[in-house]
């Protein structure tokens, strides 16, 4: 299949975004461009648009900082990233973000590929390259609909209860955020 992949140029583009939960998410190599070996992702964002905590089952996620800043949380570690840093999060780790800023761009890398697809799947064509005026972002959806999504792909969203045991510094901030502290 390798012999089979053809070189490509692509850039954020209408043909190559789309509208997911309120975010622009850009494919600029999906796993049919790459053999399945990994997927790249460009995603802007704004605080709300943040997936609730999850364990990708089958992939390893790296996520690099082109515009504004986060709080990344691996199970009990915390890190918070501005624009030119990275982290890495191990599947079957625990992991989830706050965004810190009004406007937020990165890269996300999945190695390998294939959950690509459920952001493809689960997107709408986006006809402007920003962030839609309306949307269901994640904080406005039925949990239980992600979830069922999610978990198509190898990804399990955490319960309340496994966030406060498995990522307390999670728990800790998301507290302060809803709370305005």
């Amino acid at each position: 299949m390798l012999a089979s992949l053809i070189p490509y140029q692509r850039a954020v583009s209408r043909d190559a975004s789309t509208w997911y939960k309120g975010s622009l998410v850009t494919f600029l190599a999906e796993s049919k461009d790459t053999g399945g070996s990994f997927a790249l992702l460009e995603a802007t964002m704004k605080p709300g648009n943040e997936p609730p905590p999850h364990i990708h089952g089958r992939e390893d996620e790296l996520f690099y900082v082109l515009e504004g800043a986060f709080d990344v949380f691996v199970g009990d570690e915390a890190f918070n990233l501005q624009a030119g840093e990275c982290v890495f999060m191990p599947r079957l780790r625990p992991h989830g973000f706050i965004i810190r800023s009004p406007r937020f761009r990165m890269l996300v890398l999945f190695q390998p590929g294939g959950v690509d697809g459920h952001f493809r799947s689960m997107s709408d064509s986006a006809y402007e390259l920003d962030l839609p005026s309306k949307a269901i972002t994640y904080s406005m959806a039925e949990m239980e609909h992600v979830a069922r999504g999610f978990a198509d792909f190898g990804i399990r969203v955490l319960s309340a209860e496994q966030i406060t045991e498995q990522m307390p510094s999670y728990a800790e901030a998301h507290k302060k955020k809803a709370t305005g502290g």
